[in-house]
């Protein structure tokens, strides 16, 4: 590839041999056409150039300072290279109105240097077809997978059934066990490279992303990080080496002064009457129909006469005499089409004459339009006849009430049904004064819609300024081709034509869209001498011109540009000069001019002298404008902007140049700012709108020191440019179209014009002429959709008639805006796709374009987003209309089909990195219980050796012996209850049936199954009291049961590994179940997951024979294994604790006192039975305590969500125990029936404690969501509580029946990541509420503990929350035992502070001790407990500590189609999963305001945004998420995601 700095500028280009030049143009060609790949180009025109390269070079130097200064006609430009050069450069997929040679060559110069380094970042992932993988497919592991077998494969077929979450299920990764040797067989998922097999697509795509982070960022910007209260980021100061401004203060430049006429009207409405009634016959304005012919023709007479008839009957027949509905100064709406000026006219100067104020608007039914005229007070609109047919009816022919709209009274103005006014009535028509003529509406940046007021007077003098600028004589003829209502088409069409006595011939919007080239068939057809046109005008005219070649342009004296503030219109007016000079175009007639609707017309160039030359242009260095310094650029040729003058300042008026931001101090002449002017001519204020007023209506120039420049107002242009040599002045922008990126100011069009230098013609849409949509006008937001159309087809390859029309009839729709995320501006492209574009196409052009940008601006672009054809909001006349583009954006409704994220490469003020540092160590200070001057966070529950109680715990130790006693002193006791989904009991179990059921169990245990005292036996049975007839039998017998979650039927692909993994790692010797799940064991479907001829002895206790054991086991020390629990922890790992029997009596003692638990009590169970609390309370306190336990399975629920609520109605229960799963499912699923629970009768007033089972940090949200929703049917608030516990310690935490209520604090986030708590108020930003985890349980101590030092912290400081207490497990059960693990997590001292050496157990919970103002039952202080998170699910990212949840909560609620979310690091990125319960098509939203709210909320760079189905995210049986095992199916590719976006 050649060089980049061999190869010619266009100059150079030009010194060439004619051959070469003819060569490079061919060669030029077949690359357009497709016939030569880009590297086959580079290398034949490097081969050609490099002959010539030396004096290419010196050409280009010798030549670049005749360039800057150079000022030929267009035509020669374009005339001096070969024809068929010439053919190739206007058969480019890009509209020529942005065509600039320069620009092009820079923007494939800066590609270029991109070519032979691919983009190393990954395409997105899409599903393509919404067929989902069956189970087998999808949970097919990679081939190199090992025994046991991998379970990270669930949800993946479940989800792709129902949209509905499946049942929990607890997941762990394969072979995933706490305290596992280092040497054992696992998974070769974790075998591989980072974790991560080596066959999978998802890993490969995120190590190409990881690639690309590795390339410094550019440029190299400062970082801080403020901590504590003033950690704000702030936008990183700007280069010290940016260029500054060096001329002296500018002074305002004055314009020529306001020729007096001695016969000028002294108001527009005399200079009517005068025509009106002079000159009656004399053409005004002319219609054309949809053919572009002329269709009506209205004189000034007419004009005058049904102008008057309007103006009388507004005033005297729309009301009574006494209550006339109007009155002068009153406003009025006028809404008329695009295509009907004679209406218009007629309406506009009927209110002129009837005084009151005409406000001519767009769109019927716009809500920000409604605003505009709710804030001027208008009740009345006009329109036509045809139009009010047009407009929306209720079924009582009424107009519909748009919405934000106030009612109107809609009157006709079509002369029928006007009234002639007597002969003695005439208007009255003073001289022209500051009292308001018309209001013409502005929309802002934001999409807000303003009323620009003008007074008579300004309308009088500004048609005296265009009149002389012009040069406009009577009788001329002017063709309009702009939007007659507003801006210069109705300066130029509608006033200065009246002033004049001129014929305007308005050619619609719609006739421009069938007939491109109609208005310069009316300039030929009526020799007109002046045209009003816009840049889309002038390139829709080349694109048609083939079709009709005897057209004249030689009368037209001036064509007078008004979008010339488009610095991109030069190229525009070159082309165009360049095709129509041979047809008569002179070149001096082209006339740019500026306007604004606050300043109205700003400059116009004046009309030349044939023969003289032609103004010169600025050669401007695009470093240099986005620091606001105008600097001839010299040195990178790659990004330099040409721009053409706008002429001079208007006749009587003055401008100046102003600071954009801040006070409106007075630019240096090298400096570029906003575009004041003080004239008669500009608005006076925003109706309505004082204070914006002032800042844009009444703006004192001040001076460096900031003492004014005399006392003259000016008025904001809105426009950004600077005062060229003789005053010339120079548009290079509008504030509209400003993007401030980190301090550096950007012009959208400018971005647009790179962006379609990029190759586009694959990718971005090009609609027809018939569905196009113009640009928009000069009142909207700067950076809006251009229309870029293709040029003439070549002619090395005609095409057919109808195909050439077909393919020249199109446009690139894009638009470019800014968005505020992380204290600064981000850069937004949206361009509209072509419906048979590729997603490999589209993705490159997207890459392609964030090259260009990058390279040419030296700016990131933070989010490029390609859209389906045709769906970007539209304005009336056709463009883009951006602030709804970006609204749509924001809010996640703008639907894209393809998204590129780019944070990494464009946010470049993050927080630095926290260092951490030393925490309190060993050589603190300690006074008595003080940790550096404050208390140690310590706290305990009640103590139980002093706690009287029955002969219960001193006669039996052991719970197989409280069974025994029970059975035999209340034979007839019911325990347990179990509920089907009707609510309805279908199995109960006295003292005496349960012992007597566990007695037979533990007789086929000894006779089937052989077993000695000590083995494992796992018990695999549904919800039920057959599970706790079996864990007796257990004990009776002697064996340790462990209870399994049997596995789903629908998915034992998914959920048998983990059965038959918890089997291997417990050794059981023997499997209790019934015949159902025995027969589920051993079926074919079962042998496809597991090997199932390797089971333990399987033994059936549905049919039990009548025999007992001779003798009862008792084991010889409390400190015997009483039975193993096992769980998957949130982080995926499966772990087995020890549960001895002193430790099972301690803890249900605890639960007992805590709850006060007695005989004579019920409670309802609604939990999983397997492990931790959830399995304490289902099995074993009731048999210790002698109540009664109504169990309720929560799969139940599924099929009747009433049955939990209206069962603790129906029995009056005051204590319940549920999931979080169950409260949701409540939550959602009753969140709208609870009138329907009342008619039921349900009534919870009788709950004294509702109490959630859970290991992790309480949902507040959703407790307090729960106590909100059923307060009505008598729940009371103060009964819902939590409980906390983890595997080391199943219940530390209970709310229990007394002592004070749960306590709630709002902490800060930032410092919550520093490992630091900071209380604040309710209300603070970034805070977190936190609750209370219920109260201690007696006997239970803990101790807060930095978890690296192993010392103990203050008070209210985080740490790890250690526990001691009797019913700790003993240990964990593995296959390998690791006495290091066991001895750090359950058998640890803390490292100084301890005198006694207690060992503690280790939670891995973080959390704080907060001694409160209350009193607990002690009567001593209350010290709560507020459990923060796991410390295994942290995710440590930039040095700071975050907590899933957090982010989590954040994506939750950023949109509603956000069902379910979670949150895991890999390899340092931060991948957010997010379900999706809405339509497919709002996927790509969510990938944005994903990224957005992680940046804003917890400043960190989200590296891959996957969307899936609802369900997909695992939740175990608590309804907790397993992130992990989320991760593990993530990076096999077994999720079957909606989207996967990989952010730059």
């Amino acid at each position: 590839m050649a060089e980049r700095g061999l190869e010619p500028s266009p100059a150079a280009v030009a010194a060439l041999p004619p051959e070469v030049r003819a060569q490079l143009a061919e060669l030029e060609l077949e690359l357009s056409e497709g016939d030569i790949t880009q590297k086959g180009y580079e290398k034949k025109r490097s081969k050609l150039l490099s002959p010539y390269s030396p004096q290419t070079q010196e050409t280009d130097s010798a030549v670049q300072k005749e360039l800057r200064n150079q000022t030929p006609a267009p035509s020669t430009a374009q005339t001096s290279a070969p024809s068929k050069y010439h053919r190739t450069r206007s058969g480019g997929a890009r509209d020529e109105r942005y065509r600039s040679d320069i620009h092009t060559e820079a923007v494939q110069a800066a590609l270029a240097k991109h070519k032979e380094q691919k983009m190393a970042l990954p395409m997105p992932t899409k599903r393509r077809s919404t067929f989902v993988q069956s189970p087998a497919d999808a949970c097919t592991p990679p081939e190199n997978f090992s025994a046991p077998p991998d379970v990270t494969t669930t949800t993946s077929s479940s989800s792709s059934s129902s949209s509905i979450r499946p049942a929990n299920i607890d997941l762990p990764p394969s072979g995933i066990v706490k305290g596992m040797h280092k040497g054992s067989n696992r998974s070769s998922l974790m075998d591989t490279a980072d974790g991560v097999p080596v066959s999978s697509r998802v890993s490969t795509k995120i190590q190409q992303l990881l690639n690309t982070l590795k390339r410094p960022k550019r440029p190299p910007l400062k970082e801080f990080f403020v901590d504590d209260s003033e950690e704000i980021v702030e936008v990183p100061q700007p280069d010290p080496n940016q260029p500054k401004p060096e001329g002296r203060q500018m002074t305002p430049v004055k314009g020529e002064p306001l020729g007096v006429i001695c016969n000028w009207p002294p108001a527009l409405e005399s200079a009517l009457q005068r025509w009106g009634t002079t000159q009656a016959k004399c053409s005004c304005l002319t219609a054309l129909d949809m053919t572009g012919k002329p269709v009506y023709t209205l004189t000034y007479g007419k004009l005058w006469s049904r102008s008057l008839k309007l103006a009388y009957t507004l005033l005297n027949k729309l009301g009574t005499k006494n209550e006339p509905v109007l009155k002068p100064g009153d406003r009025v709406a006028l809404v008329y089409p695009n295509n009907d000026p004679v209406m218009f006219m007629v309406a506009f100067y009927g209110c002129l004459l009837a005084e009151v104020i005409p406000v001519p608007i767009e769109d019927a039914g716009g809500q920000q339009i409604g605003f505009l005229l709710g804030s001027c007070g208008i009740a009345l609109a006009l329109t036509s006849e045809v139009c009010l047919k047009g407009l929306p009816k209720t079924q009582n022919g009424e107009i519909v009430q748009f919405k934000g709209w106030p009612r109107l009274k809609w009157v006709v103005t079509d002369s029928k049904y006007l009234s002639k006014p007597p002969k003695d009535w005439q208007p009255h028509i003073s001289p022209a004064g500051t009292e308001p003529a018309y209001i013409e509406y502005k929309t802002s940046k934001e999409g807000s819609v303003m009323g620009v007021t003008v007074s008579r007077l300004a309308m009088l003098s500004h048609c005296q300024a265009l009149s002389q600028a012009c040069n406009y004589s009577e009788g001329e003829t002017i063709v309009n081709v702009l939007d007659f209502k507003k801006d210069a088409g109705l300066w130029h069409g509608m006033f200065a034509n009246v002033m004049n006595k001129m014929h305007t011939i308005s050619v619609p919007y719609s006739v421009m869209k069938t007939c491109p080239l109609s208005w310069v068939q009316r300039v030929h057809a009526h020799k007109a001498k002046v045209a009003l046109v816009k840049c889309r005008d002038l390139h829709w005219a080349m694109m048609a011109h083939r079709d009709q070649r005897d057209v004249s342009l030689s009368s037209l004296r001036m064509l007078i540009v008004t979008d010339g503030a488009n610095p991109w219109s030069v190229s525009s007016c070159d082309a165009f000069l360049s095709l129509f000079q041979s047809h008569g175009l002179k070149p001096e007639a082209i006339c740019p001019c500026a306007t604004s609707a606050e300043a109205m017309t700003v400059a116009i160039r004046r009309p030349g002298v044939p023969g003289a030359p032609l103004p010169g242009r600025a050669i401007l260095s695009m470093n240099g404008l986005s620091y606001g310094v105008i600097r001839v650029n010299t040195e990178d040729k790659n990004s330099a902007l040409t721009v053409q003058d706008v002429g001079h300042v208007m006749p009587g008026g003055m401008m100046c140049i102003v600071k954009p931001d801040g006070p409106p101090q007075l630019c240096k002449t090298d400096e570029i700012g906003e575009i004041c002017v003080s004239s008669r001519t500009g608005g006076m204020m925003y109706f309505g709108l004082a204070g914006v007023t002032k800042n844009t209506f009444e703006v004192i120039p001040v001076n460096s020191a900031g003492s004014p420049v005399g006392d003259v107002p000016f008025i904001r242009s809105g426009l950004l440019g600077f005062v060229g040599p003789g005053s010339l002045v120079f548009v290079v922008g509008k504030m509209d179209g400003l993007l401030m990126v980190s301090g550096r100011r950007h012009n959208a069009d400018d971005i647009v014009a790179t962006g379609l230098a990029v190759e586009a013609i694959k990718t971005v849409y090009r609609g027809r002429h018939t569905g196009l949509l113009a640009v928009p006008q000069t009142c909207q937001a700067r950076p809006y959709l251009r229309t870029f159309s293709l040029s003439v087809p070549s002619a090395r390859k005609p095409l057919p008639p109808d195909l050439r029309v077909a393919r020249v009839l199109t446009s690139f729709r894009i638009a470019v805006f800014s968005v505020s995320v992380f204290y600064d501006e981000r850069i937004v492209v949206v361009a509209e796709q072509r419906p048979d574009a590729s997603e490999e196409d589209s993705f490159q052009w997207m890459s392609r374009v964030l090259q260009a940008i990058d390279s040419i601006h030296q700016v990131g672009v933070y989010c490029l987003a390609l859209v389906p054809a045709n769906t970007l909001p539209k304005t009336p006349l056709g463009g883009i209309h951006i602030s709804q583009t970006k609204q749509l954006f924001l809010e996640g409704s703008l639907h894209p089909c393809n998204i590129l994220m780019c944070p990494h490469t464009c946010v470049t003020n993050l927080p630095k990195p926290r260092q951490k540092q030393p925490g309190v160590g060993p050589a603190s200070v300690m006074v008595g219980n003080l940790v550096a001057g404050k208390r140690i966070a310590q706290a305990a529950g009640r103590d139980l050796g002093q706690i009287e109680e029955n002969d219960l715990v001193r006669k039996h130790q052991f719970l197989a012996e409280i069974l025994q006693w029970r059975a035999q002193a209340t034979p007839d006791h019911v325990l347990f209850m179990l509920l089907n989904a009707k609510g309805t009991a279908v199995c109960t179990a006295s003292c005496l049936q349960l012992h007597k059921r566990a007695e037979r169990i533990a007789a086929v245990l000894g006779d089937k199954g052989h077993l000695n005292a000590g083995d494992n036996v796992v018990l695999l049975y549904p919800p039920g009291i057959e599970l706790i007839a079996a864990f007796y039998g257990c004990l009776y017998a002697g064996c340790i049961p462990v209870t399994v979650r049997p596995p789903h039927a629908q998915n034992l692909t998914a959920t048998l590994p983990t059965v038959r993994m918890i089997v291997d790692v417990s050794k059981a010797a023997c499997i209790l179940t019934g015949q159902t799940l025995m027969r589920l064991l051993r079926s074919r479907e079962a042998a496809a997951a597991v090997d199932v001829k390797t089971w333990p002895t399987i033994i059936d206790t549905d049919d039990l024979p009548r025999k007992r054991l001779p003798q009862l086991y008792k084991p010889p020390t409390p400190e015997m294994l009483a039975y193993l629990d096992f769980s998957v922890s949130t982080t995926g790992m499966l772990t087995g604790v020890k549960m001895s029997h002193s430790a099972v009596n301690a803890l249900c003692r605890a639960i007992k006192l805590q709850c006060e638990l007695y005989s004579s009590r019920q409670i309802a169970i609604c939990l999983d039975p397997y492990c931790g609390l959830g399995f304490a309370l289902w099995c074993l306190c009731s048999v210790y305590s002698g109540h009664q336990s109504v169990l309720i399975p929560p799969m139940e629920l599924e099929n009747n969500l009433f049955l939990w609520l209206a069962t603790v109605n129906q029995y009056k229960i005051r204590d319940t125990f549920c999931s979080y799963s169950v409260m949701e499912l409540c939550t959602k699923g009753l969140g709208n029936q609870v009138e329907v629970l009342k008619t039921r009768g349900i009534n919870l007033s009788c709950v004294r404690t509702c109490v959630v089972v859970a290991e992790e940090r309480p949902r507040v949200a959703l407790q307090q969501s729960f106590s909100k929703l059923f307060k009505d049917i008598g729940l009371s608030p103060r009964a819902v509580s939590t409980t906390f516990g983890s595997r080391v310690n199943v219940a530390i935490c209970l709310q229990g029946t007394s002592g004070p209520d749960p306590t709630t604090v709002y902490v800060d986030l930032k410092s919550l990541r520093h490992d630091r708590v900071r209380l604040v108020e309710r209300g603070a930003p970034q805070s977190l509420l936190l609750s209370e985890s219920g109260k201690i349980l007696p006997g239970v101590k803990v101790v807060i503990v930095n978890p690296e030092t192993k010392g103990p912290v203050g008070d209210s400081h985080l740490g790890e929350i250690w526990v001691n207490s009797p019913h700790t497990a003993s240990g964990y059960y593995t296959i390998y035992d690791s006495e290091t693990l066991q001895a750090d997590h359950f058998n640890t001292r803390l490292s100084f502070g301890d005198a006694a050496q207690t060992l503690w157990a280790r939670t891995g919970y973080l959390g704080f001790v907060r001694r409160t103002e209350l009193t607990a039952a002690t009567g001593e202080r209350h010290d709560a407990l507020y459990v923060v998170g796991a410390l295994d699910e942290t995710l440590e990212l930039r040095g700071l500590r975050y907590h899933p949840i957090d982010i989590e909560t954040s994506v939750s609620r950023i949109h509603r189609s956000i069902a379910e979310c979670a949150v895991f690091t890999w390899t340092n990125l931060l991948v957010v999963v997010v379900e999706l319960c809405g339509s497919e098509q709002e996927a790509l939203d969510l990938v944005p305001l994903v990224t957005n709210v992680v940046l804003e909320e917890h400043y960190l760079i989200v590296g891959v945004v996957v969307v899936v189905d609802p369900g997909v995210i695992p939740i175990n049986s608590r309804g907790e998420k397993q992130r992990m095992h989320l991760r593990d199916s993530f990076l096999a590719d077994q999720l079957d995601p909606i989207y996967v976006a990989y952010n730059m």
